[in-house]
C-alpha cells in the first residue's frame, strides 16, 4: 500500500546542488555474537542469587546501635571522618531511591535492589528517601542498612537531598566480592 515518493527532475537537481559533492560512507557496523541460552541463564541466576543474598541481611528483629537526631551510623572499622563527609555534602549520590507509598516488605526489596545496583555499578553513594509519614520506614530503613556488610556508613541527608526525610548511604565497593 505504500506509494513511491517521486520527485521532479528539477527538485532532484536542486537537492544535488545544495548537498554538493558527497562521499559514500563505508559500513562500519559491528555485529555481536548472540549470547548462548546457557550464558543468559547463568547470568540471570547469578543476579537473582545476589539479590537474594542482599535481602538476606535484613532482619526486622535486629536492633543495631544507631545514633539519633540526626540519624547516623558508622561501621566499627570505618574511618570516623566518612560520616562527617556525608553530613557536609562531600559525597554526591549517584543513585536515588524513593520509598514513598511502599510497604515494609516492598521497601526492603527495593533497598536490596539498590544495594545490588550500586555495588554492580561501583557507585560510592546513594540517597534513600523515605519521607515523613508515620515514621515506620524512617525507623526501619537505618536498621536494615546497618546490617549489610558492604555499607560503610550512612547519615541523615543534607537539605538538598531530602533533609530528615532521607539518608545518604556510603558503600564499600573496594572489597573483593565472593
Amino acid at each position: 500500500m505504500s506509494k513511491k515518493f517521486n520527485l521532479s527532475p528539477d527538485d532532484i537537481a536542486l537537492f544535488k546542488s545544495t548537498i554538493g559533492h558527497t562521499k559514500k560512507l563505508k559500513q562500519d557496523t559491528v555485529v555481536h555474537k548472540p549470547i548462548k541460552h546457557s550464558q543468559r541463564y547463568v547470568t540471570s541466576q547469578k543476579l537473582t542469587q545476589e539479590k537474594m543474598n542482599t535481602e538476606f541481611y535484613f532482619s526486622d528483629d535486629y536492633q543495631p546501635l544507631l545514633q539519633d537526631d540526626p540519624i547516623r551510623y558508622s561501621r566499627e572499622d570505618a574511618d570516623p571522618y566518612e560520616v562527617k563527609k556525608l553530613r557536609q555534602g562531600f559525597y554526591e549520590p549517584e543513585f536515588f531511591l524513593d520509598l514513598h507509598g511502599l510497604t515494609q516488605q516492598e521497601a526492603k526489596k527495593e533497598i536490596a535492589a539498590l544495594i545490588t545496583a550500586c555495588l554492580n555499578e561501583n557507585a560510592h553513594c546513594a540517597c534513600i528517601m523515605y519521607g515523613h509519614g508515620k515514621n515506620i520506614l524512617k525507623k526501619q530503613t537505618p536498621m536494615w542498612l546497618a546490617q549489610h556488610p558492604r555499607i560503610i556508613c550512612f547519615h541523615q541527608a543534607p537539605k538538598e537531598f531530602g533533609g530528615n526525610a532521607a539518608l545518604l548511604v556510603l558503600f564499600d565497593i573496594d572489597t573483593i566480592r565472593n
